[in-house]
């Protein structure tokens, strides 16, 4: 939901640092989840949820305890349909998309739950149940 945008020096000093959670460089971009954001999240109480390319997901799911991994896919044709209807890159740049989804296509058994993003509500439907199912069994776990 929040972005901070750092210059390529600074991103670069604090993955040395070890101060991201995960990070991947994806078309031409850096992006990460510094691990001061978790951890201020969990000191309100609240369980993060994050968005990530599907490389950042799995380096979580090593590197935390409990994490649960939701590939969400769509067909590719539909993907290429929605990208080309955005009209907001370059053909060269969709194909390259394209090419990273098919990629990313077969990781979706590392994951532990799909999603298919054939249909919007649905899809949003079925997260949220996802969601709710594993804070409550966290929830559990923890009153244990």
């Amino acid at each position: 939901m929040h972005y901070h945008f750092l210059s390529q020096d600074e991103f670069e000093r604090r993955v040395q640092a070890g101060e991201f959670l995960e990070w991947v460089d994806y078309v031409g971009n850096r992006y990460g989840t510094l691990n001061s954001e978790i951890d201020r999240l969990r000191a309100e109480g609240l369980a993060p949820l994050l968005e990530l390319e599907t490389e950042g997901a799995l380096r979580v799911k090593r590197r935390v305890e409990g994490a649960v991994t939701i590939f969400v896919t769509a067909p590719v044709d539909e993907l290429e349909r929605r990208l080309r209807h955005r009209d907001t890159e370059s053909s060269g740049a969709i194909d390259d998309r394209l090419a990273i989804a098919r990629h990313q296509l077969t990781q979706q058994d590392e994951f532990d739950e799909v999603v298919e993003n054939d249909d919007r509500e649905q899809a949003a439907s079925r997260l949220a149940e996802i969601v709710a199912r594993h804070l409550a069994n966290a929830a559990t776990m923890a009153r244990r």
